[in-house]
């Protein structure tokens, strides 16, 4: 599957889709962005069921500050609309294929326990204080 571009028009239907969505934030100056690029593409060749997106911050400022994204390049992946990922740096091939395979064997039914544990905890926190 080839990689589509999301903006802020569509970055929120993109990521709250059912499966799994990669987003790489990047920005053409940046080189370690240039490095990864064909990493982010062969694994989007090599995983069809997942959506792979890129997310120009140059072009989307005022998205890119909504995620906080303060360095670049910035994986996040979605399962199911759930960030289940992010982290800025670039992968290595294996790492990125690594975490892709990890992503794909999630629980997803404790992975929503476990956010929703957290929210109630968020809740609970705010009500003491």
């Amino acid at each position: 599957m080839a990689t589509i571009t999301v903006t802020e028009q569509n970055f929120e239907e993109t990521v709250s889709a059912d499966g799994i969505t990669i987003v790489d934030a990047w920005a053409e100056w940046c080189g370690p962005c240039k490095q990864f690029a064909p990493t982010f593409e062969k694994a989007s060749d090599n995983h069809e069921d997942v959506t792979f997106a890129k997310l120009d911050t140059e072009a989307n400022e005022q998205l890119a500050s909504a995620l906080q994204i303060q360095a670049i390049p910035t994986l996040m992946v979605f399962r199911d609309g759930i960030l289940v990922y992010r982290e800025a740096g670039a992968l290595p091939p294996a790492a990125f294929e690594d975490l892709i395979g990890q992503v794909k064997g999630l629980d997803m039914d404790d992975v929503r326990k476990q956010v929703e544990e957290q929210n109630q905890a968020a809740g609970n926190q705010g009500e003491t204080e």
